[in-house]
């Protein structure tokens, strides 16, 4: 029997729809908790191509929620055990694996490549980049967030509102799992909601996943979805996010990762660069930047 059957059985699938799943090409930016869900459920489903970055290595405080890896993975590329258990599940699934971050520089060259991309990194510089860039170059956007036993996932681009138009700002409260902890299956749920998004882009299903949100409350029990189709785009994309390469000559850094302070005056039209690990330092205050009446503003996420 062939191994794609109880999918190509399916109303919606069949051998055309398998075909388009066998020839998409899926960029995917993340190889912890939620793409060691989703990865091995787009392998298993037959997806043709898949493009994954990935900057870190395993770590034993992983495992709890990172099942795709081993005790005996601890210490290597997530990029490359990642590949090397998506071949050994499905052969016929091409994988190429970079062990190293897709800042928005890079990220500007590989998104034509694909047919849409993954946000698994669950990364505040990573996210907004990706969804710019993917708005800019009409590609889709899965995108996805996890912590505590909370998290969302949705369709972004590609011919619906970006990330900017239904997240315009950051939470006041907004953590990481570094921080706030998160729990394995409210991670793993999320992945396999971006997994199933995929295949929904790529099979054409309707109602598109686009412009669709799904909130997961597993201390409520509560799942909930709604449609943003016509979220409207802010005004202007700000802050931008920028590669650490995109940095001129003349920006002032201001590196949030070392304590530093934003200076309370500012030269008129010299660019301000912010600096911190996951963005989101940097995010709050670029917007406090921005209040005051200085637009020159910039982040980067030493993630992004």
């Amino acid at each position: 029997m062939n191994r794609y059957a109880r999918q190509t059985c399916l109303p919606g699938v069949g051998a055309e729809g398998q075909a388009r799943i066998e020839a998409a090409r899926v960029l995917v930016v993340g190889a912890g908790g939620l793409g060691a869900s989703l990865l091995p459920l787009l392998a298993g489903a037959g997806i043709g191509y898949l493009r994954l970055f990935d900057p870190d290595v395993v770590e034993e405080s992983n495992l709890h929620r990172q099942t795709l890896f081993r005790v005996s993975d601890i210490g290597r590329p997530k990029a490359r055990v990642a590949a090397g258990a998506l071949a050994a599940l499905n052969p016929a699934c091409r994988v190429s694996a970079e062990v190293s971050r897709l800042d928005p520089a890079i990220a500007r060259g590989e998104i034509p490549q694909a047919d849409l991309v993954v946000d698994a990194a669950d990364n505040f510089a990573v996210s907004y980049a990706l969804s710019d860039l993917c708005l800019a170059q009409g590609k889709p956007l899965i995108s996805a967030s996890a912590l505590g036993r909370r998290g969302y996932v949705g369709g972004f681009c590609g011919g619906a509102p970006s990330l900017r138009a239904l997240f315009p700002d950051l939470p006041a409260s907004a953590q990481t799992c570094a921080t706030g902890g998160v729990m394995g299956p409210a991670v793993a749920t999320l992945g396999a909601l971006q997994a199933q998004m995929v295949l929904g882009v790529v099979l054409g299903q309707q109602p598109s996943p686009l412009g669709r949100a799904i909130t997961l409350d597993l201390e409520s029990w509560h799942v909930s979805g709604f449609r943003f189709d016509h979220a409207p785009e802010p005004q202007s994309a700000l802050p931008a996010v920028i590669a650490p390469a995109e940095i001129g000559p003349k920006d002032l850094v201001v590196d949030l990762r070392r304590d530093a302070t934003v200076p309370r005056t500012l030269p008129a039209g010299q660019r301000v660069v912010l600096v911190c690990s996951t963005g989101l330092r940097a995010w709050r205050a670029a917007k406090a930047l921005i209040a005051s009446g200085h637009c020159e503003v910039a982040i980067v996420g030493d993630g992004a």
